[in-house]
């Protein structure tokens, strides 16, 4: 796969890890535990996975004004994803970036990158730049 330019939907540090892409939508509230990063939702079907250190590839996340504290928290203690790469942007769970960053910690980057081009992630390792480029890493 070849270098794919993203919309930055967050500015934040340029990161790489293993992606970990989810193949459903997820509420962070109630879904991710902000202790651990760990999947905690049960229907989920990633339950138990982490997604701390990851680069999370999210098609799709399920409504809670919460989730941006959950998100928030996960940066905060250490336990957010790398960076987030996105499907559709969802403004209340980017706030917990921003309200981090604002707090003067580093945040993960965001993208927004459409969801067909997840799967030539899985099982890979990638590269989410600073100016929202995203590349596999040999």
């Amino acid at each position: 796969m070849s270098a794919l330019q993203c919309e930055i939907l967050v500015a934040g540090s340029a990161s790489k890890g293993e992606a970990l892409v989810l193949t459903a939508p997820i509420s962070f509230w109630g879904g991710v535990d902000p202790k651990t990063g760990k999947i905690a939702d049960v229907r989920h079907p990633q339950h138990g996975l982490t997604i701390s250190g990851k680069v999370l590839c999210l098609p799709g996340t399920i409504g809670s004004s919460s989730a941006s504290a959950v998100l928030m928290e996960l940066v905060h203690n250490g336990h957010a994803p790398a960076a987030l790469i996105l499907h559709e942007p969802d403004a209340i769970l980017l706030l917990g970036l921003i309200v981090a960053h604002e707090m003067g910690w580093q945040t993960p980057i965001a993208v927004k990158l459409d969801r067909q081009c997840f799967d030539a992630f899985r099982n890979r390792r990638i590269e989410v730049s600073g100016n929202g480029v995203v590349s596999t890493i040999a």
